[in-house]
């Protein structure tokens, strides 16, 4: 019982500390964190509308685009922000109630209510706007972002093990991950990819998270493919071998 309410006081203290350290004192560094997304809804919204009279789904851009990238930043901005946590809280490793997990779990909760406040600001400003007002099932919208920040933290924990021990590592994960906004369905529906391409295509998790998501804000899409069983199972497959291999490498995150 010591230990975990030692462990909350930790992450506590940590998340102020990278609350301070990446927003700084100023309101501006939370503004960014909101404009951020918006401008690229926007940048899509200005290209597509240019070459295509009617998005993929619906009658609106903005929500189309938005519902796509808010529900993939549920892993893409989370996944970016913990794989550094350890190696950027070097120097506190050294007291001895701060463990290796404790950054990462302040990282993971400083970004995943970033990206939920974010998101319910972009994409409420967005139904204001349009005048639309969908018929929101939360189901899905709470499933896809929680089971994209349980894939996150996963794949967060390898990282923060495989950045230390293998540098080269680092580097091609940067290459494999670049591309995964452009194939996660953000700005297209799998359903409308031709056979067997598609199968391929839904071999990635990602594009399960976004579908799920889109399920949330449009009553008429049935979303062909979409497999909750395959994104359960990879997500919790992957928190797995990451606390797994997280919990036999304490050593070297601590001395490495």
């Amino acid at each position: 019982m010591n230990a975990f309410v030692t462990h909350l006081r930790v992450v506590g203290a940590l998340l102020i500390r990278e609350m301070e350290a990446r927003f700084g004192s100023k309101p501006g560094g939370y503004v960014w964190a909101l404009l951020d997304p918006a401008a690229h809804i926007v940048l899509m919204t200005v290209l597509f509308q240019a070459i295509a009279r009617a998005p993929a789904l619906g009658t609106s851009f903005p929500l189309f685009f938005a519902t796509g990238y808010l529900g993939f930043q549920f892993y893409q901005a989370m996944v970016g922000y913990i794989n550094g946590a350890v190696k950027s809280n070097r120097t506190l490793l050294s007291y001895p109630n701060v463990a290796p997990f404790d950054t990462i779990s302040a990282r993971f909760l400083l970004q995943f209510m970033t990206t939920s406040l974010v998101a319910c600001i972009v994409l409420g400003v967005i139904i204001g706007w349009i005048r639309v007002s969908p018929n929101l099932h939360w189901p899905p919208i709470l499933q896809a972002a929680t089971v994209a920040a349980v894939l996150d933290l996963g794949v967060g924990l390898i990282n923060n093990v495989m950045f230390l021990k293998y540098p080269l590592y680092e580097q091609i994960f940067a290459i494999f991950n670049r591309p995964m906004f452009l194939v996660s369905g953000v700005f297209f529906l799998p359903d409308a990819i031709p056979l067997p391409y598609r199968d391929i295509v839904l071999l990635n998790p990602l594009i399960h998270v976004t579908m799920m998501f889109r399920t949330g804000f449009y009553d008429g899409y049935r979303a062909a493919g979409l497999d909750p069983g395959y994104l359960y199972n990879f997500a919790f497959l992957t928190l797995f071998l990451g606390m797994l291999l997280f919990t036999f490498s304490s050593t070297l995150l601590r001395n490495e």
